[in-house]
Parts: C-alpha cells; structure tokens; sequence
C-alpha cells in the first residue's frame, strides 16, 4: 500500500480512465483501416463513369461502384433469377467501342422493357469470367445471333453493369453497426479524456452529488485520506466520514452517514469440476439509490470494513436477509425504473 495518500482518489481516477482508453482507441484505429482496406465508403460516394471510361480499366482502378448513364439499352430476352423470382433484366448496348451487358433492376427497366433509350443508375462493375450465369447467357446470345461462341466473348466486355448488385439495404446495416459503434467508442474516448484532466466530472465524484457539493465532498475525502485514514486495505479505506474504494474496476467514494446497508457475497471460482478460488463481494446501499459493489475482495477485509462502518453507523443494516432488504426498501422507496437500469449497469465500482 502507498504510504502517502496525497490525492490518492483523484491518481486512481486518472489512471482507471487512461487504461480505458486503449479499448476505445484500438476500435477507432480498426474501424479505420477496416474502411481504407475494404474501401467501404465506395457504396457512399460512388464515381461517376465517363463514357471514355471502359469497365475493364476502371474495375482494375479498384472502383467498383458507379453512378452511370447509358443509352439504346436492348433486351436480350434473358432475366436473373433467385428463389423463383426476378432480380434483374440482361440488356445490352454499346458504349463507345465496347459492348457491354447492364443487368438493370425490376424497377429501373419497368419489368423488361424491349428497348430504353436511356437509363440513369447506379451499379456495380462486376465481372463476369467463371460467372454461370454470364457464361450462360453468352451462350445463349451465341446461338441467337448464330455467332461462335468465341466470337460473342470477343466482342462483348468480360465486364458487367450491375444494378442489383449496387445493394445500398444490406450496405446500410454494415454502416449502421460501424458508425453506432464508433460514435459509442468516440464518446468514451471524449469523455475518458475530460474524467482524466477533471476527475471531480467521473461518475464515482457526480454520484456525490445526491449528497451535497460534489467538488468539496472529494476535497474533504482526499483531505481525511491524506492527513489519516482510519482504516486501510489494498483498495478500500474507511476515514473519519467516507467510505473510499479505489480498485481496477473504478472508484466509489460514500459519506458514511449516508450508509444504509452492507453484506458481503461469496462467489465460488471454477474451471469444470475444479474449484480453484473464492472471491467476496462487498455490496453498499446508500440513500437517494446509491449502489456500490466491490468485487474480488478477501473475507478478512471485508469483514474488517464490514464491523468498523457498523461501529461508525449503528443505523447500518449488516448481513443479507430478507427482512433488511424490506427494510431498505421502505426507507428508500422503490426505484424508478431509470434508477434500476443505472444500478444493472453500475454493478461494479
């Protein structure tokens, strides 16, 4: 244990928050080069396709994701299918010197018109090489037109213009989970960063306020745990008004007189059929619904806290039973249902 607790609480504070950082900031650093490497952001902001831009070229420039206009589409009598319903109309057209194959949306060709003049949308370039069902349908092209089938390969792109495959549904829940979690992981960074340069706007200090100043209360609790504390463990001391636990799983500071109910909690360790460990759990309610649990203690410590907060306190109830438990719940009331999800998610210090 330190010997000097010189503004003990506020260095716990200060150190619980800097390594919390490293998860938020890995997660950024991931979501980051995960859009980089994968290009995500090419479904958002695609390029524009110049007419002097064939899909070989831009395909191999790593831009799958077009806005395109075409003109003189032609209906090559051939759809795609998936589960027994049509995905997608084959056309065919030229662009420039290069025929392509456009597989347009349902909605794009009104359900298979013979011929589009023109035809504004968005798509994916797509090739079609070792594709079934390009190679099918150039085979059936090839017997249409009474060409070879060598021929048809020659003449037409090994590319082609998908529109369904454009799919912005399946795209949105992707940028949905990315930026959700990534506004979450920039929020914690934020807010990890303010608790570390004004340790007084933590939780563990904010909960202070139900009982008064929140800023003078942690100066007193530092004060008392600097000048003498009444008693120490490896995390958890006992001044003369405040119950003060600094561990790795946060900091709690509590005015003794505001204590209403203690008890300890045992929990058995296992791996399979070997038990290898015990750790208790010191649990605090306080008034104005105030919980606190300090997990993996030692029963002799516990025990210790547990009989001096009693002496400091007789109001204090010791020990789980129902009865306390009634107890408490007529001095507090019960809880709004706000109040109970801040206690689920504040299980532990």
């Amino acid at each position: 244990m330190p010997e000097n607790y010189e503004h003990f609480i506020t260095k716990n504070i200060k150190e619980f928050y800097k390594r919390r950082l490293v998860a938020p900031i890995l997660y950024l650093v991931f979501l980051v080069l995960l859009w980089i490497v994968f290009s995500l952001g090419a479904p958002l902001f695609p390029d524009t396709l110049a007419p002097s831009d064939t899909l070989e070229n831009t395909y191999r420039d790593h831009t799958e994701y077009v806005h395109v206009s075409v003109s003189d589409l032609k209906f090559t009598g051939y759809t795609k299918n998936r589960f027994g319903s049509v995905t997608g109309y084959y056309y065919y057209t030229m662009r420039g010197e290069e025929c392509i194959i456009v597989l347009l949306s349902p909605h794009t060709s009104e359900q298979g018109l013979p011929e589009i003049k023109n035809a504004d949308f968005y798509a994916k370039i797509v090739r079609g090489t070792k594709n079934k069902s390009f190679e099918s349908l150039l085979d059936h092209l090839a017997a249409d037109l009474n060409w070879t089938e060598n021929g048809i390969r020659n003449e037409v792109s090994h590319y082609v213009l998908s529109e369904p495959a454009y799919n912005m549904t399946g795209n949105m829940i992707l940028y949905t989970v990315i930026f959700a979690t990534g506004g979450y992981a920039l929020v914690c960074l934020v807010l990890f960063i303010l608790y570390i340069f004004f340790p007084v706007l933590s939780p563990c200090c904010q909960d202070l306020a139900r009982f008064g100043n929140p800023k003078k209360l942690l100066e007193q609790a530092e004060e008392e745990l600097a000048t003498l504390p009444q008693l120490a463990t490896e995390d958890m001391f006992i001044t003369e008004h405040f119950f003060i636990a600094t561990s790795v799983y946060g900091s709690a500071v509590v005015p003794i007189d505001e204590i209403i109910w203690i008890y300890k909690y045992s929990t058995l360790h296992k791996f399979f059929w070997y038990h290898f460990s015990i750790s208790y759990t010191l649990h605090i309610s306080a008034n104005r619904h105030l919980y606190i649990q300090c997990p993996k203690n030692l029963k002799s410590d516990l025990d210790g806290i547990i009989d001096y907060l009693s002496e400091a306190n007789h109001e204090i109830l010791v020990g789980f039973s129902e009865a306390n438990r009634l107890k408490v719940q007529e001095i507090q009331g019960a809880p709004m249902r706000f109040e109970k999800l801040v206690a689920f998610l504040k299980r532990r210090v």
